[in-house]
C-alpha cells in the first residue's frame, strides 16, 4: 500500500474547511524521513494529482448514472439534480496550474503547514513521513483595510 500525504485546506475567518480533507499518494521514488524533497517540488506534485482528479471527474460526468432515491432527494435540497450526459469540456494546463499555485504561494496569498511545521520557503528540504500531514491554509485580504 502507498503511503499518502493527507491534505487539508482551510481558509481564516471560516470555521468549516475549503474543501473536505482529502489524500495522494506519495510517489515510491520519493524518499521518506529524508530531506531531500523540496516544498516546490510536493506543491507541484499535489497540483497534479488533483488535476488528475478533476479530469476523471469530468470525464465520469459524461456517463449518464441512474439515481437513486437518496441521490434525487440530495440533489432537490442542493437545487440541481444531474444524471450526467454532459461534457463540459473543460481543459486545464497542469503547468500553468503549477506555475500559479507556486506564485500564490510566493505572493503570500495562503501558508503551508507540513505536519505543523510552518513552510516559508518552497526551496528548502522538508521531511516527509508516511501520512503526513498538509495543511493549506488560504489567507483573504480585508476590505477597506
Amino acid at each position: 500500500m502507498p503511503s499518502l500525504l493527507i491534505i487539508e485546506c482551510k481558509q481564516f475567518g471560516r470555521s468549516r474547511p475549503v474543501v473536505l480533507d482529502f489524500s495522494v499518494p506519495i510517489p515510491p521514488e520519493w524518499e521518506l524521513g529524508g530531506d531531500t524533497l523540496r516544498l516546490r517540488d510536493v506543491v507541484a506534485h499535489i497540483v497534479r494529482e488533483e488535476i488528475r482528479a478533476f479530469e476523471h471527474r469530468q470525464w465520469e460526468r459524461r456517463l449518464i448514472q441512474v439515481l437513486t432515491n437518496r441521490e434525487i432527494q440530495h440533489g432537490a435540497q442542493a437545487g440541481k439534480i444531474t444524471m450526467g450526459g454532459s461534457d463540459l469540456g473543460q481543459e486545464v494546463d497542469p503547468d500553468g496550474a503549477v506555475g500559479t499555485a507556486l506564485q500564490a504561494f510566493e505572493d503570500g496569498l495562503y501558508y503551508v503547514f507540513v505536519d505543523d511545521d510552518q513552510q516559508t520557503d518552497l526551496d528548502a528540504p522538508i521531511c516527509l513521513q508516511p501520512e503526513s500531514r498538509f495543511t493549506f491554509l488560504r489567507l483573504v485580504a480585508l476590505a477597506g483595510g
